[in-house]
């Protein structure tokens, strides 16, 4: 049969009603008020819609022209007009099909890492491979259901598009400007790992006289490190990339039992200087273990840590800060947001040899949602030019699942 070309609200619509059907079948079909209210939710839709009542009757009555939904009366109570979708039978999805296809109409084009974290309510899909599985089975049908994309700049994976109807944010990607992230391994990463080092060898004594005392001027990373505070509770957290230490500090003296891991000596030599009572370590943060007193850790910070990988370092890099995690513990990221790759030759009036990543935020929410973790967060602030910043950073939060 042929397929259906949905409008923006009448996708809104039909994937609200198959996601509402699954979550709250006790609810189900949706009066209108109850519609409308699921098709606005501003968790879980992107973008976010602000459809008026009007709207959304208008545009489930064309539906049901259509024959892609029915308007029922409730069976119980009140006669109130509800409305039930039909596209599933229709298209005669599969439940995995069924679940796929209504993350992708609720919140548009998505990896297949995305997906299968976005479908755990709607179907268990065991893995990545059976999400990919069940995309390609879609997209070989006589009528293909939907559509892999070409890989946007600075992203790992491809992203997949239903074939409803139009999908604007397609359009939108090709304006990406192209950045070779992977340009800083091209020597090899031992090579680059090496740059980091030493660089970061000379600048120690410099960067920790400017920087060790950061936090008195940054409200929102204050805020941000409290919540990290009050959700370890008093267990174990490491800092991995703590340069000379302010930070891992912090979170010691609001009793989290912190630890500070660097690649560079001369970093955990002033760390250990400025920080006596706060235990420090040498350490690779893709190597890292399990805290010595617990089953895991409550938080994993990577504050600026994850700056100098290239894209492609990302998924092991996070697979590497997930796996010691407690069910339920954090991972923190922070780092500078942007398009391009910056070279420095000298810092701090010390000659060095670095290059600082940048990434935007959708390559990053998609890095960590497609390593599993749920509840993400992400905030965006801009420089601040009084300590001469020139650059957006961006913070992610993440709670491995319980």
């Amino acid at each position: 049969m042929a397929l259906p070309v949905l409008s923006p609200p009448e996708q809104r619509i039909l994937g609200s009603l198959l996601e509402k059907q699954t979550t709250v079948p006790a609810s189900y079909p949706l009066s209108a008020n109850a519609l409308r209210s699921a098709c606005n939710q501003t968790s879980n839709r992107d973008p976010v819609l602000d459809l008026d009542q009007e709207s959304v009757e208008r545009t489930a009555r064309a539906l049901k022209e259509g024959g892609w939904l029915r308007i029922v009366w409730s069976d119980s109570g009140r006669r109130t007009l509800k409305y039930h979708q039909i596209l599933d039978e229709r298209l005669a999805l599969e439940p995995d099909e069924r679940a796929l296809i209504t993350v992708l109409l609720l919140r548009g084009p998505q990896s297949p890492g995305e997906l299968r974290t976005r479908t755990e309510r709607l179907h268990p899909f065991a893995d990545r491979s059976q999400v990919e599985g069940c995309l390609q089975r879609m997209a070989t049908r006589p009528e293909p259901l939907v559509l892999e994309l070409e890989r946007r700049a600075g992203q790992q994976d491809r992203r997949w598009i239903h074939l409803l109807g139009p999908t604007p944010q397609v359009e939108s990607a090709a304006v990406v400007p192209t950045v070779d992230r992977d340009a800083v391994i091209a020597a090899g990463a031992d090579t680059r790992d090496a740059r980091v080092r030493s660089s970061y060898d000379s600048v120690a004594t410099e960067y920790a006289a400017h920087l060790a005392d950061e936090l008195r001027h940054l409200p929102f990373e204050n805020w941000l490190l409290g919540r990290v505070i009050e959700e370890a509770a008093g267990r174990a957290v490491v800092e991995v990339g703590c340069g000379p230490g302010h930070v891992t500090a912090h979170l010691a003296a609001g009793g989290a039992a912190a630890l500070g891991l660097d690649l560079s000596p001369g970093m955990i030599a002033e760390a250990r200087s400025r920080f006596p009572g706060v235990e420090f370590e040498v350490g690779d943060l893709r190597r890292l273990s399990r805290p010595a007193t617990s089953s895991g850790w409550a938080a994993v910070l990577a504050w600026y840590s994850l700056i100098h990988l290239a894209a492609s370092e990302w998924p092991a890099a996070l697979a590497a800060l997930i796996r010691p995690l407690d069910p339920g513990g954090w991972l923190v990221l922070a780092l500078h947001s942007g398009t391009e790759v910056r070279h420095f030759d000298d810092w701090f009036e010390q000659e060095i040899d670095l290059d600082f990543v940048y990434h935007e935020p959708e390559f990053v929410v998609g890095a960590v949602e497609a390593a599993g973790l749920v509840d993400v967060e992400w905030y965006q602030r801009g420089p601040m030019s009084s300590r001469g910043e020139s650059s957006q950073r961006l913070y992610v939060i993440g709670r491995r699942p319980r």
